[in-house]
């Protein structure tokens, strides 16, 4: 039995439970996995193709696109796609889910969010080599009540409460949002990982506050909730070789705590946008290096189940109750 899904870069998705490994896709690029809030899996596969994972691991094509997809999410009946040139789509059943296919549509509102036209890419030289994502969606989420919250790196968090129609810029642009996340049972709570700190807000996003208070430094590159507790991954920079992951209580001012003490909580390099995932008591992250970590009982007790994985870039609960923290 599968109980976390890890995706690769490069070569498909690694299925980990305790006996092992399932290799799935297979030399395929997978860049994200995500619940389609009725218990299978959404992936974005080979930059241009939405794939769907039933419980028994049978992998579907839902759509394929010219553009080069991004990241997902399902929210009340729709999904949708963020890609890699900042354009946002919704993919909605036609004519009865699996019996008339889906449609995908741009969101054209979202081309029309004030302040576009300063977004700009996260590259960087780096060694005379152009590194790093190009202007684009890097992550999105959206609340209980249907708030859309899209990350653009680097371009903050636009934000929609009428299912995309239109939107309003939230954080800003220089906090460098790598993952935006909402609570899977607080509408109003949803947490960014910047490259400034932890960014809270309690209005489903409207307004953000930024913590750094217990981060060994401020650059955050993925964001989860436990519970009450919110997790974020923090390192020196995105290729920085060691990092850590912390959690604090949602509620309160406490500062941040690593989730795993002692020398052992150090990652290889940093722990990326959509590689921490959460279903109940269970955590799993997945750090630069291959390794993959888990706990069954909320992070009191630790395992590393695989060492050596290409470039992962995601980690998800597949589950069958069409529950999951790890939209």
């Amino acid at each position: 039995m599968v109980e976390v899904l890890v995706a690769t870069w490069r070569d498909g998705a690694f299925g980990v439970g305790e006996r092992g490994y399932e290799h799935e896709l297979e030399g395929r690029s997978v860049q994200h996995l995500t619940t389609d809030g009725r218990g299978a899996t959404l992936a974005v596969v080979d930059d241009s193709s939405l794939l769907r994972r039933s419980s028994e691991g049978i992998w579907t094509t839902l759509t394929s696109s010219g553009s080069q997809l991004r990241c997902c999410v399902a929210s009340q009946g729709t999904i949708y796609i963020g890609t890699d040139d900042a354009r946002v789509f919704s993919l909605t059943p036609r004519g009865g889910d699996e019996v008339g296919g889906h449609e995908l549509v741009q969101l054209e509102g979202f081309g029309r969010v004030p302040g576009r036209e300063t977004w700009r890419a996260g590259q960087a030289l780096v060694n005379g080599k152009l590194m790093g994502p190009p202007l684009g969606v890097r992550s999105i989420c959206a609340t209980l009540e249907g708030v859309l919250l899209v990350n653009i790196h680097v371009g903050g968090i636009p934000r929609s409460t009428d299912a995309g129609s239109n939107w309003l810029p939230t954080i800003e642009i220089e906090a460098d949002v790598h993952e935006v996340r909402a609570h899977p049972s607080r509408p109003n709570i949803v947490a960014a990982a910047s490259a400034k700190g932890l960014c809270m807000s309690r209005d489903a996003g409207a307004t953000w506050s930024i913590q750094r208070d217990g981060l060994h430094d401020s650059y955050c590159s993925a964001v989860a909730f436990l519970g009450d507790d919110v997790l974020v991954a923090a390192s020196e920079g995105h290729f920085a070789s060691t990092g850590l992951v912390y959690r604090r209580a949602i509620d309160g001012n406490a500062p941040l705590r690593p989730l795993v003490d002692g020398g052992a909580g150090w990652t290889d390099g940093i722990v990326d946008t959509h590689c921490i995932a959460v279903s109940g008591s269970r955590i799993a992250f997945a750090d630069h290096g291959g390794k993959v970590y888990f706990s069954r009982d909320g992070g009191l007790s630790w395992s590393t189940w695989s060492r050596g994985l290409s470039s992962p870039s995601s980690v998800h609960f597949p589950c069958s109750d069409g529950a999951s923290s790890s939209p």
